[in-house]
């Protein structure tokens, strides 16, 4: 079946049409960039969050009892879980469709699991294009729930219009060296487990820590929540809603979605220009070169003369 007409049968409402582009576009087999071009002003329309925090915070609970929320409001959503990638067989766990059954008979929830793929950064790099497909099929809400690996999630931010950190009482100490880019980058902080001792006292450590950065018109607000029991959800939402609108209000919803569209191109252009780059004949000279013992940056000099 041609690009064109999956792309059609999508739009006509197929969920076998939708899978099998998100498949070909993660892939980048034939055809994918063709499907995103096409996709043309249907993008743009849906409400994208991120989830992200340490291992073992509840991100997937929060998520599900997140979405079951929406879907009370008669939302579509799409929730692209990624899941961290075998180092064997290259391919995903996709622990994450497990953990959210209870959503995925839902006809108006959408889950699909993407290996990371070796990124570090906690997303895979075909994560905002399938993002952009979800979008143009309709759904109101497209959820990333990212790996657990700290830091180098903060890749999340370039596809999301709002972050929730989340994090659990049992994070402590960790606020002591919490890495300030994971900081930075939350838009609402989420303290989930919270019927778990010592809550309140990591909520106010986390707080007092908030005091120490200058923020800008927008401080993250903290909420607690206990994602099994449901508790505090609809008080995130409030807050995530209290956010998008603030960056509508001030202008700087479609700055940031503009931000996140130039640095997709400038990584998009990187990776294809290094791909191009890399023809047999420049390989074959990098390595006569090392072989003769010149250096990395006399053989780097010489090859973009070439």
């Amino acid at each position: 079946m041609t690009a064109p007409d999956l792309t059609q049968q999508m739009f006509a409402g197929s969920r076998t049409a939708l899978a099998r582009i998100l498949t070909k576009v993660e892939n980048s087999s034939q055809g994918a960039d063709e499907v995103l071009r096409s996709l043309g002003n249907r993008v743009g329309n849906a409400v994208r969050i991120g989830f992200t925090g340490p291992p073992g915070a509840g991100k997937s609970s929060l998520v599900t009892a997140y979405t079951k929320l929406l879907r009370k409001q008669d939302k579509q959503v799409a929730i692209l879980a990624v899941d961290p990638t075998s180092p064997f067989s290259g391919g995903a766990l996709l622990g994450d469709r497990v953990r959210m059954n209870s959503i995925g008979l839902d006809p108006g929830v959408f889950v699909r699991s993407l290996a990371t793929r070796g990124d570090l950064g906690g997303l895979s790099q075909a994560a905002g294009d399938m993002a952009d497909v979800l979008d143009a099929a309709g759904f109101d809400y497209i959820l990333y729930e990212t790996v657990g690996v700290g830091q180098s999630e903060l890749e999340v931010v370039q596809y999301a219009d709002s972050v929730v950190v989340v994090l659990v009482p049992e994070s402590g100490d960790a606020i002591q060296g919490m890495k300030a880019g994971l900081m930075e980058a939350a838009d609402v902080f989420c303290v989930n487990k919270a019927d778990r001792e010592g809550a309140d006292r990591f909520t106010g450590d986390l707080q007092g820590a908030m005091m120490l950065k200058m923020w800008d018109d927008w401080k993250p607000p903290v909420v607690l929540t206990v994602a099994t029991r449901e508790t505090g959800v609809p008080e995130l939402a409030e807050q995530i809603e209290a956010h998008l609108a603030h960056l509508r209000t001030s202008g700087d919803f479609d700055k940031r979605r503009h931000a996140h569209a130039r640095r997709r191109i400038q990584r998009m252009l990187e990776k294809r220009l290094v791909a191009q780059f890399w023809t047999e004949a420049h390989t074959q000279t990098m390595d006569k070169a090392l072989a003769n013992g010149e250096s990395p940056y006399s053989i780097l000099s010489s090859l973009l003369k070439n």
